[in-house]
């Protein structure tokens, strides 16, 4: 059955086909003889297609093109096809040669490096593919794919600081705004300072964060943990709670740091003050305190527990495992028993299920990650806020 690279092998025999007719039909010619529009050589890489001899064919047609002066259009679509095949030491040679190429024009010289680059990023070689692409960013006109591939790399690299000097100028050429990626790339950095104890440099990295629109939520958490770190578990608690308040679902990286923080303060009362004062403005986050208090094993906290409680009488699905019924009415202490069984159940599982999906290709993980693996997009994911069952149910279903 004829493959992907046969039917894009005979794209660029027609491709050729046409260049010959073109020349033959409109080409300088002598009075009498006119360029015949196809050629030994065509025919031949031609029937290597018919037989399905894709590598002949293609080492046929790399040999035809390096002869043939017109033909440079085709040496790039056949390095593009190597690239796609994975076979990107060809596509290298095919592009390094073209380069090396005296007679070469400046605008095909470009071409012939972005390919260059595309193929060292291809198999990895980063160090190549960035030396190209920084050339590239210098004034050709593949300086913005340029500048997005260096971005791209820099990420990879965390080299942060390359990273912002690539991204605004890319922000200045694209015309469209990259504010909440640079704001990662100095969250990176703050975070990196923050690990080394060096808080001012850390504090100065977010607060450049946080000076474009949009703002970055990671922008906020980190200021948060930089003041928790350096003990000024005051200002800690102030921006944890707005950040719950401005984005209640981060509530799920929140609300750990807020307990760990008082209960470091040996004030159990100023926490309960605090999560009852956070429940009386918005009382439908009681599921998510007690989702967070699940995941996280929070517990022995009188308020977070009567959150947990009410969401285990409230879940439906709980029904098809638990009398629900009957713990609301059993006695006190066979009550309590049964709760934290089902706490430590219900625990398990979320433990065992991914806790955050990417809104954009549904990526999931257990932690958050600001820079989605899969779609490398930043500040996409968000967190579940209900234990996921179907592992359960699917289980039930299989072994009845």
């Amino acid at each position: 059955m004829p493959t992907e690279s046969t039917f894009l092998l005979a794209g660029l025999f027609l491709l050729l086909a046409a260049a010959g007719w073109a020349l033959g039909r409109f080409g300088e010619r002598d009075d009498e003889e006119a360029a015949p529009p196809l050629n030994i050589d065509y025919l031949k890489g031609l029937n290597f297609l018919l037989n399905e001899q894709t590598d002949q064919a293609l080492e046929h047609f790399l040999a035809m093109v390096r002869v043939d002066d017109k033909t440079i259009e085709t040496h790039f679509a056949l390095g593009s096809l190597f690239r796609r095949r994975g076979e990107v030491d060809r596509a290298i040679r095919i592009h390094q040669n073209i380069i090396a190429r005296p007679d070469l024009a400046a605008e095909q010289r470009d071409q012939a490096l972005f390919s260059l680059a595309k193929d060292y990023l291809h198999a990895g070689l980063l160090d190549r593919a960035e030396k190209l692409f920084v050339r590239l960013a210098q004034g050709s006109r593949y300086q913005v794919q340029a500048l997005e591939n260096l971005c791209s790399i820099y990420e990879q690299e965390k080299e942060w600081e390359k990273a912002i000097d690539a991204g605004q100028k890319l922000q200045t050429l694209g015309g469209r705004s990259l504010a909440l990626q640079i704001a990662h790339y100095y969250c990176e950095l703050a975070e990196a300072a923050a690990a080394d104890n060096n808080y001012t440099a850390a504090r100065q990295y977010v607060k450049k964060a946080q000076a474009g629109r949009p703002r970055t939520m990671r922008g906020a958490l980190t200021r948060a943990h930089i003041a928790r770190e350096s003990n000024d578990n005051k200002t800690a608690i102030r921006l944890y709670q707005r950040i719950i308040d401005e984005h209640t679902y981060l509530i799920a990286e929140a609300l750990p740091e807020i307990v760990t923080t008082y209960e470091s303060e040996k004030s159990t009362l100023g926490l309960d003050r605090a999560l009852k004062s956070m429940l009386r403005k918005n009382p439908d986050m009681k599921s998510l305190v007690a989702y967070t208090a699940i995941v996280n094993n929070i517990g022995g906290i009188d308020i977070i527990d009567q959150c947990v409680e009410q969401y285990i009488l409230d879940e439906p699905t709980l029904s098809e495992f638990v009398d629900l019924h009957q713990l609301s009415h059993a006695d006190e202490n066979t009550h309590a028993v049964a709760l934290e069984k089902v706490r430590g159940a219900l625990s398990k599982l979320a433990s065992a299920t991914p806790r955050y999906q990417c809104q954009e290709c549904g990526f999931s993980s257990q932690r958050l990650l600001w820079q989605c693996p899969s779609c490398r997009n930043w500040e996409t994911q968000r967190p579940a806020s209900r234990v996921q069952f179907d592992t359960v149910l699917q289980h039930s279903i299989t072994n009845p």
